[in-house]
């Protein structure tokens, strides 16, 4: 039997209604507790009694019933995983854009835990641009997971990919989570993200376009498999962070240097994903500087290299994880940069390739490790990516 969860099961307005009955009863036969959430659309289909006696809880049809008001919020927060299923494309369409209007939504944008989302539709409704755009935001989401859609005979009798995911192989994802949500108890990971402000005067600054999503995405990961992660922050907009990390904002590489310094000691991994600026201003005015005719000269002192004096202190046990971003293919940069920082392994990404780097999504990484070996990936969500590096360390270095 798998560990005992509480999961909201959410159903749309789709003939793959039927499927969210035998989903509810294999979660119940595996020891687990459901409450279910329709939306109106999804009575037509299959009967609220049915998922009742199915799920032995009352199910959630509206925010106010009778004389009696539903509160969403507890529902969500109640839950380990709510599973949407099936999510038709209103309901995929809503969901990416944080519309409510009913109650399944409106559990939906309470939830604190991971929400899964298996789609069923038709073929050109699953492949129509705008319902792929919702399909890409909600991938975006750190908190939410797209299950793959089936391919085979569909309700309007075409044939192709749109059908919703079985419901034993729902179960088989669910077991694997649950094997990986215990992956890295009990170990302790520091890592580092987003850009650092080095500043001239109180109102300007030497910094990068850095967002920190790679950093906070790899944070996200690694508390998902069950660590206790530390996330040192630079300055931006705070991402969708998991409750449980730590998070440590910071405005300089000075800050950053002093903050990781702190923590290192006591974690088992390191993961060096922040863009830390590589020099400073000599002086910093305390004033804001008068603009003047002609050039000024502006004199730069070098930043600590947070890695570097980390590698150095790194000792058997501890992993250490690089970033290297170069404008080429890196390769050599990246493998030097391997050894003299003392790093197990370094994801190299390059600037030239098309939505990897600064500001995007997306990102396509090659993971060069201490034991000679080279991996590249393709483009992938950065959600992905993250995924990839912490499976890449749980296999070869955990």
């Amino acid at each position: 039997m798998l560990t005992s969860l509480k999961v909201v099961v959410g159903i749309s307005g789709s003939i793959a209604a039927y499927k969210a009955a035998l989903l509810v009863r294999f979660l119940i036969k595996a020891g687990h507790e459901v409450r279910v959430v329709m939306t109106p659309a999804a009575t037509e289909f299959i009967s609220p009694l049915t998922l009742s006696t199915l799920s032995r809880n009352q199910v959630y049809l509206d925010v106010i019933s009778e004389d009696s008001w539903n509160n969403h919020v507890e529902v969500g927060l109640w839950a380990d995983l709510m599973i949407v299923a099936p999510a038709t494309a209103n309901t995929v369409s809503k969901m990416a854009n944080g519309l409510c209007d009913n109650m399944l939504l409106a559990v939906y944008l309470s939830a604190k835990c991971p929400v899964w989302v298996a789609p069923a539709m038709d073929l050109d409704m699953w492949q129509h641009p705008a319902t792929q755009n919702n399909i890409r935001v909600l991938k975006t989401f750190p908190s939410c997971r797209v299950l793959s859609v089936g391919t085979g005979e569909l309700a309007s009798g075409l044939e192709g990919p749109g059908r919703m995911m079985e419901p034993f192989e729902i179960m088989e994802e669910i077991g694997q989570w649950v094997h990986q949500k215990s992956e890295l108890n009990g170990v302790k990971a520091l890592v580092t993200a987003g850009p650092t402000r080095e500043y001239i005067d109180p109102v300007r600054f030497l910094g990068n376009p850095s967002t920190g999503k790679m950093g906070v995405a790899i944070a996200n990961s690694l508390a998902e498999r069950g660590a206790n992660v530390s996330l040192v922050l630079g300055p931006g907009h705070v991402h969708d962070i998991l409750d449980g990390i730590d998070l440590i904002r910071v405005e300089s590489a000075q800050e950053m240097y002093e903050a990781a310094k702190k923590n290192f000691p006591e974690v088992q991994l390191s993961v060096f994903a922040a863009a830390v600026a590589d020099y400073k201003p000599a002086e910093k005015s305390d004033e804001k500087s008068k603009k003047t005719e002609g050039e000024i000269n502006l004199k730069l002192v070098r930043t600590p290299d947070i890695a570097l004096e980390l590698g150095r202190m790194k000792e058997d046990g501890q992993v250490n994880i690089g970033f290297a971003l170069e404008t080429g293919s890196g390769i050599e940069a990246a493998q030097d940069k391997l050894s003299r920082k003392n790093f197990n392994f370094i994801v190299l990404n390059s600037l030239k390739d098309e939505g990897a780097g600064f500001q995007n999504d997306t990102n396509k990484v090659t993971i060069l490790d201490d034991r000679g070996n080279t991996t590249t990936f393709p483009l992938k969500e950065k959600i992905h990516v993250a995924n990839d590096i912490v499976e890449y360390y749980l296999k070869h270095y955990s």
